[in-house]
């Protein structure tokens, strides 16, 4: 059967290998494809990725680098699925992605692995694990829900598919196993049903399965099917069966009868069995495919077959519904995605002709509305009307394929059938069963509405309107609109009949619903009528409306101006208004016009209105100067300043202040500049200072910034307005910092009285004059002292203040200042008082009324200054008597005390509260010994040293000095540079220390000793108080300290206290000892302490005596001693003593380094007994491999065998590399033959000239490397059969394969390689490196097999690598041939065109050049093919036609002097009208004298130099030619050039003819004067007939009566007459006409002037009307003109009511 016949249409969508994916990933576990939308392929190398193929755009794959064990696309959106098991886990980790939103929806994990998963629906995962099954819902946080567990029969089975039914309430899960033992090729199926609702499974056996939906007739619930197919093998029967059965049959309903059918597989087929199953629902069909490639296709509601044919080639392991085109895709290993759809052109006339099975063939038809069943279903229409059987025929219309029956014909058919009494008409049985099916077209609704409506049930035609059953169209809303308008609205918006929608809504006056609908549908309805007829009944919807439509998109279809004129023609002064403020808002210059004018008429009418608008600030674009004039005459005052720009109106607006807002006023100050303002200021205060100084001083505080502070204090002072300067200054001093603002603020405060503004800034502010401000007020003698208080306490004026207040008698102010202002002043005020002799009982009682407030200090200093001081002395004790503990006032009377010697030394020890320094200092001039008291209680260093150095009290000092035990005070008596030191020393040895008891005193003198680096007196010391019998004798530290102090300041004492002290600490002091480099001595301490170790490290390392160390290791014998005698004969290079050593002290620690010297010093048998001694105690492999390289090292081999087949623990792999690496290859084998290291064993052997070894070795290794080595080993030896051997191993390897090229070539080994090569051909792993090395081998050294070679093997060669070898070997035939099958024809075209000999073929050159990029090249080739195959030239040319600059090939050949050889070329492309091949094909014609085909160039092709031809040709000897050049002359306009070679040639016709189409009467008129000159009287006849339009009819006449030509002339008279009387009826025709259009004019435009309403006339004489388009300016007098028609302002003329006509539009 041809594909284009057959029922199911098969085409390949896409090869998934053509996008990038490697086959080897085409499997079922790799490949996925849940939808028609998306394929996704998992990929495991070179990387892991998964790509993703959108099926609307499968050339642009998504790939990202994921990895996992499985993906998924979600069928609808771009939402990905994956899964990958835990590693080290039978757990599955799963994850869903958002692709588009970059994000990560949900994820879980599995606690069992999931053998397969599958979206069952958008929002659904089924996940299938080994026990159970899961769904996962996308949605929310949910986690996966168990459903139910496999049965049985799907133990051990893959899971190829799961599915479930549209209400997610049947559930199917389908698994394959292997077959019988006695056919074990064909694999069983088995599948598990699952209801949902009854919980309960059902074990079958089928390979496929899957739900649908079918609507059983007479129930209206559609049925839920399950179709399976299965093949089974039971008591060697192979049975394939479909079956379709329904699943929860609905009780009382019309149930769907089970079906089952044959699935017949051919012979070669009988192992095939279905591995998909797919239902169209758009058809009803089911698709069964097979692995094999088979489908089968069966009817769902009968199970009738209707095809099956094998689809694939190959196998098909996926499917995926195609829903949208009922069919199917699948893909099969190859990687071909294939589309399964039916052929709605065949499938009918399939069933119906070569099944015969006519019900299925209409059932089709009728389900999926297909064509091909026509006849037969209007044969059994006409069998099922003639048998009265009127309900089949009905339900037979309805369902008619393609509604081949709703046609008027059926209704009137129906119509005509005559109704029985009693019986439903089978009309309306008709139109029932179409609404049961659907939709009625728009015939059907019209007949059944007009039923409905005659029996007046509208309520029918509701119902049937919202269940969308009826077809909307103009005619039926005309029908519904006699009994319901709303209804027939619906129905022309429905219908979109436009105008009477427009119509309906405005019958409604819903206007406002036509701008939408307008819009919706792009319809233009007459607005300027619709706003005329709102203005009638509602103003305020007129201006909604016309809202509206200002803003409609393309702007408003009325102008603004003329909707204005409107709403002003019936006075609407407020909804004009109110539209022109809405429109204007954008604010536009193109809107001045209409701005000044809503502002006019609101100025006159409604002024509060107009100052509304200003103050919006919405217009800036109106008639400024205008509106200024109008908002002063209105009262507007602060409109008219605002809008005013000259100085005199603003001047002669601003001095009305009674009607101006002040704060508006200070406002428009602010608009002003400098200058001007100061101008309006001084003109207001010049007014009415006292009126406006408020609103001045306003204004000077709003913008002293902008006026200058300095011109508003200057316009103050000039009106010497203090007040104004007062309130002005005020409110600006917070922020101004100049000391002048400050003063002149306090000088206005003061001069207007204001006293407490005068304290409160002399109290806060801090950048006024102190000075200036003092003297001022001084001078001013305020009543309140208290400003001046506030200054001089401030700013440090108190003696000044203190001496005014005094001497002007204001003693109270004194006494307040001093007690509540500044009681810390006091002193100051004391010392003024005392320097102006005030009686002292004034200044005692003014210090008593202070008390505790009171600063002693200052006071003390300023009595003590002026020898006053007993005179606080009664307040000094009354202070202390109420406890005081300050210290001044104990320091002030203790220099009482003493100055009277009232026992001072009491005062001293006893009182806690006087400070030492100030009281000791105090007596350092009076008593030294109380200055000494006075600082020891203080702890005074510094002074008290300075007065006991000063006075020599040493003793004194140095009893302090131990006492304090402080480490700086110490440090800075015992100074170098403190000329006292020795004394000092003296004391603190002879009388401190000794009188003292306490170890702390002792020891931080000590520790001061040490510091100050006071060696010799610390021993004096330290002998003193250690070996002298003291209290420290036996002190452990001062022992220590001795011993120290003797090794560092003399050595010489240091083995004497050694050996007479015992209590020190003898680690310590031997280390320090050693450091000392003091070695015997340190080597005496730690022999008395028995610190052997330490002991014999002094001597190895110190004294570097290893003979007494070993003495002293043989007479301690200890091991830890033995080791370091070991270590130090090991550096010293004693290898052999040192092993010896470590023996003794049974030490394994040193191996390491005992190894790497042994290697060194080479001694490896003493190694071997230290290396058997160290594994006895460790098991290191470092020990055991070092031991086996020892034995081989002395050619021990027999031990190495023995070793290494005990237990050890040595690394053989890196001792057998390191013997390898020290050439010591037999024991080398004998490791690698151990440990099986093959790779190694074989270049071991090949060291050894173990050829055939070695080659035994590197295949058990089978390692490209140890191939290689052995391969060149083999080489080098000539032993090339093994070397093929290796080198067949090798060259599989791409990487490997150019090294062993150069390595047999570097050896002159050519054939051998070649052979190599040959042989590597057949190897199941060649590649393509091995065919394009053997290509570059034969092209180098056996060129004649290089061509076949290329051609046998084209497509496995690495061509731009044989490119380059063959041209470097010149082999220019095959290189052509390798740059054509490389797709680079230039290269290949420029090969044969510079090598032409070997490389040129003609039918190849041609398929080369029209492929070549360069254009150049198609240049070059015309070049090539002239000078080397002419005659081959033309067809080269015809192959390049539409690809050569033609100009440039003619240039070519004209250049070389052959044009003519091109002549063929030419003429085949001079179709293109190419300038210079018509000028070339011109030039042949004329060297050839071939007149026709000239002209038919001529004619043809008009681009060339015309008039250059024609003047070459216009002087031919052949009269044809002339012809063309006269023919040419017309054409190109020169007609005079044209009659005159006409005339000169006696070609009177062509003159004529060029006469005519010139159009120029002069050359008309000429031509039949030469006639009537030549005596042509017939040719004046011909003339005068083919230039009619040219020649004037006087002319002709004249001329035909002159010469007596009149009969000649006749005929033309007689048609020029003829013409004239029927132009001249039209005239009168169109006059007449005319005249009536006027008058009907002139009516229209009466009428339109009457219903005008003059609006300007309500306007008063200061506002004129603008003049309008057609209004003359000077004829207008004192009244007002009547406006034009509406038609001069570019719109049609406006009837005063109803429609305007139709025709202006």
């Amino acid at each position: 059967m041809a594909a284009a016949n057959a029922p199911i249409a098969m085409k390949e969508v896409l090869t998934l290998p053509s996008i990038g994916i490697n086959p080897q990933f085409i499997t079922f576990t790799n490949v996925t494809m849940e939808s028609d939308k998306y394929i996704c392929v998992r990929e495991t190398a070179p990387q892991n990725s998964v790509v993703i193929v959108d099926m609307n755009m499968p050339m642009q794959p998504l790939r990202r680098p994921i990895t996992a064990d499985s993906a998924l696309m979600n069928p609808d959106s771009r939402i990905l699925a994956l899964k990958a098991q835990l590693p080290g886990t039978t757990q599955d980790h799963l994850q869903i992605f958002n692709i588009e939103m970059k994000s990560k929806m949900k994820s879980h994990q599995m606690p069992e692995q999931v053998v397969f998963w599958k979206w069952i629906s958008p929002k659904m995962l089924g996940l299938v694990t080994q026990t159970s099954v899961y769904h996962w819902s996308i949605e929310g946080d949910t986690e996966p829900v168990k459903m139910f567990e496999r049965t049985a029969n799907l133990v051990n089975n893959q899971i190829i598919n799961y599915k479930c039914d549209p209400s997610e309430k049947w559930l199917v899960l389908i698994g394959i196993a292997p077959g019988a033992p006695e056919r074990p090729q064909l694999v069983k199926g088995n599948m598990q049903l699952f209801s949902v609702d009854q919980q309960r499974s059902q074990a079958l056996e089928a390979h496929a399965a899957s739900f649908a939906q079918f609507k059983v007739p007479g129930n209206e619930n559609p049925s839920i099917l399950i179709s399976f197919a299965a093949k089974t093998f039971n008591a060697g029967q192979i049975t394939s069966k479909l079956h379709v059965i329904e699943l929860g049959a609905q009780p009382g309903k019309p149930s769907f009868s089970k079906k089952q059918a044959d699935l017949f597989f051919p012979p070669d087929f009988q192992d095939d069995f279905p591995v998909a199953m797919q239902i169209s629902h758009k058809y009803s069909l089911i698709y069964v495919i097979t692995k094999l490639g088979l489908l089968f296709v069966y009817d769902l509601e009968t199970a009738t077959a209707v095809y099956r044919n094998r689809i694939s080639p190959d196998p098909i392991f996926l499917t995926s519904e195609a829903s949208s085109l009922g069919g199917f895709y699948a893909i099969n290993r190859r990687g071909q995605v294939l589309l399964a759809t039916v052929n709605e052109a065949t499938i009918v006339p399939f069933v119906s002709g070569q099944l015969n099975n006519l019900e299925l063939a209409v059932n089709l038809a009728k389900r999926g509305n297909l064509p091909g069943a026509e006849n037969l279903v209007v044969q059994h229409f006409q069998e099922l009307f003639a048998q009265t059987k009127y309900k089949e025929a009905a339900e037979l219309a309805a369902e008619s394929p393609q509604g081949i029956l709703r046609t008027p014909d059926t209704v009137a058919k129906f119509q005509s059938v005559p109704v029985q009494a009693g019986q439903t008409p089978p009309l309306l049985q008709y139109f029932g069963t179409l609404l049961t099916r659907g939709k009625l077209n728009a015939f059907e609704s019209l007949e059944l509405s007009r039923l409905v409506v005659n029996q007046n049930k509208k309520n029918l035609l509701e119902n049937w309107l919202a269940e969308d059953k009826l077809e909307c169209s103009e005619e039926l809303g005309d029908l519904v609109k006699t009994v319901d308008n709303d209804l027939a609205l619906k129905i022309y918006i429905k219908a979109r009949a436009t105008p009477k929608v427009v119509a309906a809504f405005a019958e409604r006056r819903e206007f406002d619903k036509i701008l939408i609908y307008s819009k919706q549908v792009g319809y233009t309805p007459d607005y300027l009528f619709l706003l005329q007829t709102i203005l009638r009944t509602d103003p305020q919807g007129a201006v909604n409306f016309a809202l509206m439509m200002s803003q409609m998109e393309g702007g408003c279809p009325v102008d603004y101006n003329t909707i204005t004129d409107l709403f002003l023609q019936r006075n609407l002064i407020r909804e004009a208004t109110a539209f022109l403020l809405d429109v204007l808002k954008p604010n536009l210059p193109e809107h001045a016009f209409l701005q000044t004018k809503v502002l006019e008429i609101n100025l006159v009418t409604f002024p509060n209105v107009a100052d509304a608008i200003l103050a919006n600030g919405m217009f800036s674009h109106y008639d400024r100067p205008r509106i200024a004039q109008l908002c002063e005459k209105a009262g507007l005052y602060v409109r008219a300043l605002q809008h005013y720009t000259e100085l005199p109106d603003i001047k002669r607006v601003i001095v009305n202040t009674h009607a101006i807002e002040p704060q508006s006023l200070v406002e428009f100050f602010g608009t002003l500049s400098k200058e001007w303002a100061l101008e309006c200021m001084k003109d207001l205060l010049m007014v009415n200072l006292r009126g406006n100084l408020q609103i001045i001083v306003q204004v000077a505080k709003e913008y002293c910034e902008q006026l200058g502070v300095d011109a508003c204090i200057k316009l103050f002072e000039q009106f010497k307005s203090y007040e104004g300067l007062y309130f002005f200054l005020g409110s600006y001093l917070s922020s101004s910092e100049d000391p002048d603002i400050h003063f002149k603020y306090i000088e206005a405060a003061a001069k207007t009285g204001q006293i407490k503004e005068v304290e409160r800034v002399t109290r806060e502010s801090n950048f006024y004059d102190a000075e200036k401000t003092k003297n001022f007020l001084m001078e001013a003698k305020l009543p309140d002292a208290r400003p001046l208080i506030n200054v001089c306490d401030r700013f440090g004026f108190v003696p000044d203040l203190t001496h005014y207040l005094y001497t002007n008698n204001m003693l109270r102010y004194i006494e307040g200042y001093v007690q509540k202002v500044n009681p810390g002043n006091a002193p100051l005020v004391v010392g003024q008082l005392l320097d102006d002799e005030c009686p002292e009982d004034f200044i005692k009682g003014l210090i008593l009324s202070v008390r505790s407030l009171l600063p002693v200090e200052p006071l003390v200093e300023e009595c003590e200054k002026r020898n006053r001081l007993r005179l606080l002395t009664q307040f000094l004790e009354h202070l202390v008597s109420e406890g005081s503990q300050d210290t001044h006032v104990h320091n002030a009377l203790g220099k009482i005390i003493i100055d009277s010697n009232n026992n001072p030394e009491h005062f001293l020890t006893t009182n806690p509260y006087y400070d030492s320094r100030v009281v000791g200092k105090y007596c350092e001039k009076r008593d030294p010994t109380l200055a000494v008291v006075a600082y020891r209680r203080g702890q005074c260093d510094d002074e008290l040293i300075n007065v006991t150095n000063k006075n020599s009290l040493f003793k004194l000092q140095a009893r302090y000095v131990v006492e304090r035990m402080d480490g700086d005070l110490w440090e800075k008596v015992l100074n170098p540079e403190n000329e006292y030191r020795r004394q000092l020393i003296d004391q603190v040895v002879s009388t401190a220390l000794p009188e003292s008891k306490s170890p702390e005193q002792v020891s931080a003198a000590v520790k001061a000793f040490m510091t100050a680096d006071l060696p010799h007196e610390l021993i004096e010391l330290l002998e003193k108080i250690v070996l002298q019998n003291s209290a420290f004798s036996g002190n452990f530290n001062l022992q220590n300290l001795l011993i120290l102090t003797a090794i560092k300041a003399d050595p010489s004492r240091v083995m004497d206290y050694i050996n007479r002290l015992d209590n020190f600490d003898g680690p310590a002091v031997g280390e320090v000892a050693v450091e000392a480099q003091l070695y015997e001595e340190a080597f005496a301490i730690f022999k008395k302490f028995n610190l052997n170790v330490q002991a014999v490290n002094v001597l190895l390392d110190n004294i570097r005596s290893i003979d007494r160390a070993v003495e002293f290791a043989f007479r301690v014998e200890e091991d830890a001693v033995w080791t370091q005698v070991a270590k130090a004969q090991l550096r010293e290079g004693l290898v052999s003593d040192a092993i010896e050593s470590f023996i003794r002290a049974d030490d394994a620690t040193q191996f390491l380094d005992v190894i790497r010297a042994s290697e060194d010093a080479d001694v490896y048998p003493d190694l071997v007994r230290y290396l058997l001694m160290v594994r006895q105690k460790v098991k290191e492999p470092k020990v055991d491999s070092e031991l086996i390289y020892a034995y081989a090292k002395i050619d021990r081999l027999g031990e190495i065998e023995e070793f290494i087949l005990m237990p050890n623990v040595a690394n053989l792999q890196n001792v057998g590399d390191r013997l390898f690496d020290e050439a010591l290859y037999e024991a080398a084998k004998i490791i690698f033959a151990f440990i099986s290291n093959w790779a190694k064993l074989a270049v071991t052997l090949v060291r050894l000239k173990q050829f055939q070894g070695a080659v035994d070795a590197a295949r058990k290794a089978n390692s490209a490397k140890t191939w290689k080595e052995v391969c060149f080993a083999c080489v080098d030896a000539e032993e090339f059969r093994l070397a093929q051997i290796c080198g067949l191993n090798v060259i599989v390897q791409v990487d490997d394969l150019e090294e062993v090229s150069e390595y047999y070539q570097n050896r002159g080994c050519f054939n051998e390689l070649i052979s190599l090569m040959e042989s590597g051909l057949g190897l199941e792993r060649a590649h393509m490196g091995i065919f394009t090395e053997l290509g570059v081998l034969y092209a180098r050294y056996r060129p004649e097999k290089l061509m076949e070679h290329i051609k046998l093997f084209s497509t496995r060669l690495n061509i731009p690598k044989l490119i380059r070898a063959c041209d470097e070997q010149q082999h220019w035939k095959e290189l052509t041939y390798l740059y054509i099958q490389y797709d680079e024809f230039d290269n290949a075209a420029t090969t044969v065109m510079n090598h032409s000999p070997e490389a040129w073929d003609h039918m190849q050159f041609k398929d080369i050049i029209v492929k070549v990029a360069s254009v150049e090249l198609y240049y070059k080739a015309v070049h090539f093919y002239l000078q080397e195959h002419p005659d081959l030239i033309n067809d080269m040319l015809n192959v390049l036609a539409l690809r050569v600059d033609h100009t440039r090939v003619v240039d070519i050949m004209r250049k070389a002097g052959h044009l003519r050889l091109v002549k063929p070329y030419m003429v085949a492309v001079q179709s293109n009208n190419v300038s210079a091949v018509n000028e070339a094909l011109n030039e042949i014609y004329v060297e050839e004298e071939d007149y026709d085909r000239l002209r038919e160039s001529i004619d043809l092709h008009d681009n060339f130099d015309q008039i250059g031809l024609a003047q070459k040709i216009e002087k031919h000897e052949l009269l044809e030619m002339r012809r063309v050049a006269a023919y040419i002359y017309k054409k190109a306009g020169r007609w005079k050039q044209s009659i005159a070679l006409s005339k000169k040639d006696n070609h009177y016709r062509d003159a004529m003819e060029t006469a005519s189409q010139s159009g120029e009467r002069e050359l008309a008129e000429e031509l039949l004067v030469y006639f009537i000159e030549q005596g042509k009287k017939e040719c004046f006849a011909s003339c005068l007939f083919v230039c009619y339009d040219l020649v004037r009819p006087d002319v002709a006449l004249e001329l035909a009566w002159i010469n007596n030509m009149i009969d000649f002339a006749f005929p033309y008279l007689l048609q020029f007459i003829r013409e004239y009387t029927g132009k001249v009826d039209e005239l009168i025709k169109d006059k007449i006409e005319a005249q009536k259009e006027v008058k009907v004019k002139e009516q229209e435009e009466k009428d339109v002037i009457a219903q005008q309403n003059m609006y300007a006339q309500l306007l008063p004489l200061a506002l004129p009307a603008p003049p309008m388009p057609g209004m003359g300016g000077p004829n207008m007098g004192g009244g007002f003109a009547p406006p034009p028609p509406m038609g001069g302002m570019g719109m049609p003329p406006m009837p005063p009511y109803g429609m305007p006509p139709m025709g202006s539009y």
